[in-house]
């Protein structure tokens, strides 16, 4: 048993063809259609409320799991399929946009705890074993004095759980060296989880963290700063609703508190104020010389002809707080009149088709209930196939109308709404419904699929 537990919009016109820009003009037309609108306090605090009882009951957070501060802070919330989902697809994308943006980015993977940190900050959270801590407590033979020093040395051979990823990709450092032949720049990227101290008597908080350890020649370090913080400024607002909701800011030298010489965070505009979601430090090379015990000549790198030890650029985010933004980005409430003509308010999780959990719901429409549910079986199965996630809304028992199945796929931030009916097995004919226009569109059920990559592909490249 362990004392700290283990909780839980430029579209490059020219060189696409015209079938697959007209796709791509009317995915930006739909998803970019509304701006966002400016909230008052009041209703900053209803966005919240409303948010968060969406979450728990669109299968986002885990019912009975969620507390206003720690879904502010974006900690100890537990995921629903839909929050899994939607982490995993931010977690994809961020992996896509550093290894795959530049062939000197290598990912790497480091353990979750170790003993061999010898260079880690005093307060690290540690592993201990409560049997042995009682064995300790129970020998009364000991003073005070004796009890305090023994359980101190104890704590202290335990083995520390990682607060960051920084120091794993130092440690990896000189074995990725040949990879680049010894040449800078080069990165190290990684993603997994760490944990930050709670202020309190209970488990530590658990944050899934992206990294990026960027390592160049002193003299570019400020450049490369500058650069990365671009690249990951656009990189947030490219799936954004209302991109202007990200921002970025020089960090103070107050905040930096002697750790790096200069730094940049990207920021969130909440409606408690400003979060960071990536903090960007130039961290210089004492921590790397530090974790190789000053071993100069197996850490320098070619910088031109000159042999130099590297700078550290240190890329880290916070994907917790990550998911939150884009929660609170996409979600969309506009007044509506009902078919009865009572005015309701449509609440609609506008997430980026890339980041949506789910592309496509489907149902069925009333007839033969028996082959109408084979069709939807086989659908499913051709979306699953082609790696389109699917929800089967068709297995619902409950009777529902077709507003309400609308109502409950938009706050689910489904992209599509696919409704198979009698007439699909007389003519094969079926009902697509977008989330973003609600525009219900007939369609041959062998065209479903392509339609939904086209669209999809065309989301990609916006």
């Amino acid at each position: 048993m362990l004392t700290y537990c283990v909780r839980r919009l430029i579209c490059r016109c020219e060189t696409i063809p015209r079938t697959s820009r007209c796709c791509r003009v009317a995915f930006a037309r739909q998803h970019f259609s509304t701006a966002t609108p400016v909230r008052s306090v009041a209703e900053d605090s209803d966005h919240t409320k409303t948010l968060m009882q969406l979450c728990t009951d669109r299968y986002y957070i885990a019912s009975g799991q969620l507390h206003r501060d720690s879904f502010q802070r974006g900690t100890n919330c537990g995921y629903g399929p839909l929050g899994m989902e939607l982490k995993k697809n931010i977690l994809e994308q961020w992996w896509n946009s550093v290894i795959g943006f530049r062939a000197e980015v290598f990912g790497i993977s480091t353990l979750h705890a170790s003993k061999d940190r010898t260079t880690e900050r005093d307060g690290q959270l540690r592993v201990v074993d409560t049997e042995n801590l009682r064995q300790i407590l129970s020998q009364r033979e000991l003073s005070k004095d004796q009890l305090i020093q023994k359980l101190q040395t104890y704590i202290q051979n335990g083995a520390s759980l990682r607060t960051s990823l920084f120091q794993g990709a130092l440690e990896q450092y000189v074995p990725s060296l040949e990879l680049v032949n010894r040449k800078l720049p080069f990165g190290l990227a990684e993603t997994g989880l760490c944990f930050q101290p709670s202020g309190g008597p209970s488990c530590p908080d658990e944050v899934t963290q992206s990294s990026l350890v960027w390592f160049c020649s002193p003299r570019t370090s400020s450049q490369w700063l500058d650069y990365w913080a671009r690249h990951r400024l656009q990189w947030w607002r490219k799936f954004a609703l209302g991109p202007s909701d990200f921002s970025c800011s020089d960090i103070t030298e107050e905040e930096l508190a002697g750790r790096a010489s200069r730094g940049v965070k990207i920021v969130y505009n909440f409606p408690w104020g400003q979060e960071a979601l990536e903090t960007l430090l130039s961290r210089g090379d004492a921590e790397l010389l530090q974790t190789h015990k000053s071993a100069r000549n197996k850490l320098q790198c070619l910088d031109g002809r000159k042999s130099v030890v590297p700078y550290a650029i240190s890329v880290t985010g916070n994907l917790e707080r990550g998911v939150l933004a884009y929660l609170y980005n996409s979600l969309q409430q506009v007044k509506k009149v009902d078919s009865k003509q009572r005015l309701q308010q449509r609440k609609v999780l506008k997430l980026h088709p890339i980041l949506s959990p789910v592309k496509v719901a489907l149902d069925m429409g009333r007839g033969a209930t028996v082959e109408l549910r084979q069709v939807c079986e086989g659908l499913l199965k051709e979306f699953l196939e082609g790696g389109v996630s699917a929800w089967p809304g068709y297995i619902e028992t409950m009777p529902t109308s077709m507003e309400q199945l609308n109502t409950k796929y938009d706050e689910m931030g489904v992209l599509f709404t696919v409704v198979i009916s009698d007439n699909t097995l007389e003519s094969g004919l079926l009902q697509v419904r977008s989330r973003d226009t609600t525009i219900k569109e007939t369609m041959h059920i062998s065209e479903v699929k392509n339609f939904l990559a086209r669209y999809i592909s065309a989301a990609q490249n916006i």
